[in-house]
Order: structure tokens, then C-alpha cells, then sequence
């Protein structure tokens, strides 16, 4: 049975998924699909059936279509990883929420204003470096008892919030204040597999679409 993953170069929520994947062992089982953006693959009839969002990652998994980067990696290690990174403690599994919405809500919107002002060719303001620093202030609190983003183990958390913090350290974020947060990527990083390798492809596909962004301003 084949998973069909669609996903979009330079993609941060991409790159969660396919993280996951290889984490999994699963990649036998996936067949990627690129969604070409500046195409606007994403918007054509066929895609919109898989995600009336249009956007990326989506998967579809024997008629199932599924979007947005935390579902589809709480889905596939439910059924392809016996819940492996998704701990079944009602307790532990209630953080690994939480660091995941943290993530979205809060440090993934940081990276996009760094993407959007490099499209722009505008530093960052003050208040979004106010906000940012708020940010991983906060997630350095919460990794001052813990090893990985929850515990001891790795977990989605780590997948999500890894690449989130990784992508904002390779576009000229410092980080190095933010102690625990420098010793806890450097976990990531010897942990998770292929994970330096997805972050160099992401980055170097998300400056060439910034650039091709920036020039089209």
C-alpha cells in the first residue's frame, strides 16, 4: 500500500512530515508528489480535491486525504508507528500538545516574519523582535527539566518545534542566549534521523523561493 505525500519545496511544515517518515521507517511506503507553488499547481482542480486549502503537506493514504503537518504526523504514527513519538500517558501526550500548539501558534509565526522580511528586504521591527525573544524565552523555561521538548524521550514536539528553531537559527536568528534551547537542538539534531539533511534542503530551497519572491516584489 502507497502513501501519496504531496509536499512543497523549502517547506517547514514539509519538512516536519518528512522527518516523521523517515523516522518511521516508512519511506517504501510513501510516494512523494511536488507541488510546484510558483506554478500554482496547488491551486489546480485536481489538488484542490486533496486539500481545499491548498496548501502543503497533504497526504492521501488509501482514499484518505488528510492536511496540515501535525495532523498527518499524529496519523501516521498511529497507524504506521504504534504511537512511537506520540506517547499514550494521557498526561505526557496532553504536553506534546501543548509544545506542538506552542510551536504553531507561537514560534512558527516568528520564522515566517524572518521569511517575510527577507522577501521584503526589511529588518525585523522591534516588536517582532520583542515577540520573538518572549518566544524562545518561554520554550527555554520549558526545557530547563526536560531533556527533550517533553521528557526524556524525543516526540513530535521535537520533530515540529526542531525544525521550527533549526530554520530560525540557518536564517540569522542567534540563539546562543537561549541556553537549554542550544543544548536541546544539538540533541535533535544527533537524534532525529536525516534531520540535518532535511534541514539543508529546506533552507536552500526556502532562499531560493524567498528570492524569487523578493524579485517578483
Amino acid at each position: 500500500m502507497t502513501i501519496d505525500y504531496y509536499y512543497m519545496d523549502g517547506s517547514p511544515p514539509c519538512a516536519v512530515v518528512t522527518l516523521t517518515v523517515a523516522a518511521l521507517g516508512i519511506e517504501s511506503q510513501v510516494q512523494t508528489h511536488r507541488v510546484d507553488e510558483m506554478n500554482d499547481e496547488h491551486l489546480k482542480e485536481d489538488y484542490l480535491k486533496i486539500n481545499p486549502q491548498h496548501t502543503a503537506p497533504a497526504i492521501v493514504d488509501n482514499g484518505f486525504a488528510l492536511s496540515e503537518s501535525r495532523a498527518i504526523i499524529k496519523y501516521l504514527v498511529a497507524k504506521y508507528g504504534g504511537n512511537k513519538y506520540y506517547p499514550q500517558d494521557i498526561e505526557t501526550r496532553a504536553l506534546v500538545d501543548q509544545r506542538l500548539d506552542f510551536d504553531i501558534g507561537t514560534v512558527y509565526p516568528k520564522l515566517i516574519d524572518v521569511y517575510y522580511s527577507k522577501i521584503l528586504k526589511k529588518p525585523l521591527t522591534e516588536e517582532q523582535l520583542k515577540k520573538m525573544d518572549d518566544a524562545l524565552n518561554v520554550y527555554n523555561v520549558y526545557l530547563k527539566e526536560n531533556k527533550f521538548a517533553v521528557g526524556v524521550e524525543p516526540t513530535l514536539a521535537d520533530f515540529s518545534l526542531g525544525v521550527t528553531v533549526a530554520l530560525l537559527q540557518t536564517f540569522d536568528v542567534s540563539i546562543e542566549k537561549y541556553t537549554n534551547i542550544v543544548r536541546w537542538l544539538a540533541l535533535v539534531k544527533s537524534t532525529l534521523p536525516n534531520f540535518e539533511e532535511v534541514i539543508t534542503k529546506t533552507t536552500d530551497d526556502g532562499k531560493k523561493l524567498i528570492e524569487a519572491m523578493s524579485e517578483s516584489q
